[in-house]
């Protein structure tokens, strides 16, 4: 779950430039809160994310015990260049992970989150 500060902005990030799919979005006016659910696919064979607007916060401090989600690519530079086009904020471009060989990059969704992108061998 991450919490996000605009919920449009966030949904239009994980929709338009990362390509997922809103799967669900409740709204709890008690709670003056709304929870969106996004992923590339089914939440019953799918990893999804819960983004979480709390109505009355536009910003979070990430905190230093969060990472980042990862995300599998077929192609890290291609997956970059993509989310480039599409208005993706990429902060680490493709190439091999620090003390490995693994290709990775990293993107930033509208709240600061990092979104990494692990090629697949």
């Amino acid at each position: 779950m991450l919490r996000v500060g605009n919920l449009d902005k966030s949904l239009e990030f994980y929709t338009k430039v990362m390509e997922m799919k809103i799967l669900r979005c409740e709204e709890y006016p008690e709670g003056k809160f709304t929870l969106a659910f996004v992923g590339y696919g089914d939440e019953e064979n799918n990893t999804v994310i819960e983004l979480t607007y709390n109505w009355d916060t536009d910003h979070y401090d990430l905190g230093t015990g969060y990472g980042h989600v990862a995300i599998a690519v077929d192609n890290a530079a291609e997956a970059c260049e993509k989310i480039r086009q599409r208005g993706g904020n990429v902060v680490r471009e493709s190439g091999p992970m620090n003390n490995g060989t693994t290709v990775i990059a990293f993107v930033e969704d509208p709240d600061g989150y990092k979104i990494e992108l692990i090629e697949r061998d």
